[in-house]
Formats: structure tokens, sequence, C-alpha cells
């Protein structure tokens, strides 16, 4: 039902930055929340960042607050994750994720913890390599 294409991914130094871009298609993602997740072959998948569907309320994983930003265009399907600073312990393949028909009249704060409870789609990924 819903396809999500990661891209932007690549090879950058420590202290670089990444755009990635993520485009949902079969579906609107105007009343969605989405998110980013990484992972690196071996471990744990770790929540990155997600946002509300109007965008007004964003959460981050402690490891990258001050660093990344997520933001989404709803009108081109598409959210992004803007990546500055780049450090070692970056590297994995990110993947967007979205979680359709959100609850209504509940808090933006209250939406990303239900996202995080278990989203319905995910993409295939984009890799982030940093080394020096």
């Amino acid at each position: 039902q819903v396809q999500l294409v990661e891209s932007g991914g690549g090879l950058q130094q420590p202290g670089g930055s990444l755009r990635l871009s993520c485009v949902a298609s079969g579906h609107t993602i105007s009343r969605s929340v989405m998110g980013w997740y990484r992972q690196v072959p071996g471990e744990e998948r770790e929540f990155v960042a997600s946002i509300t569907w109007s965008g007004a309320v964003t959460s981050y994983a402690d490891s990258v607050k001050g660093r990344f930003t997520i933001s989404r265009e709803n009108a081109k399907n598409t959210v992004y994750l803007q990546m500055n600073n780049l450090k070692l312990e970056d590297t994995a393949a990110y993947h967007c994720e979205v979680r359709l028909n959100p609850p209504a009249d509940v808090p933006g704060s209250w939406l990303l913890r239900w996202f995080r409870d278990g989203p319905d789609y995910w993409g295939p990924g984009t890799q982030v390599t940093v080394s020096s």
C-alpha cells in the first residue's frame, strides 16, 4: 500500500553534512507520523527522529539532538533528515518509517510516542558512512 524510498546517503568525513530524503508513494502522508531509524548490522535498530503530520512537534534521540533536523513537505509526500556535524557513530543504514491513521485530539508529544510503538511501513534504507 505504501512504498518508501530513501536517498541522499553516502560517504562523509567527521564534521560533514548529509541531507536524506524519503519519498512516499501509494498514500499521502498529510495525516501520518513519520520518522527515521538507523541500524548497524549485528546491532539493534535505533530511533533517530520523528515528526507529526503538521511538522509542529518533533522528537530526537539524545545522540543526535542539536545535530540532526527532521522536516517534511506533505505536498511532495517527502520527509527529510538534515544531518550536520556527522560523527563516526552515525554510520548506519537509515530507514524512514511511517505510521498511518493517528488518533484524533491528542497532543503531538503523545503522537510521537505512539509512532515509536509500531510504524506501519518502512523503506529499504540508504547507507550513511562517516569515515576519516
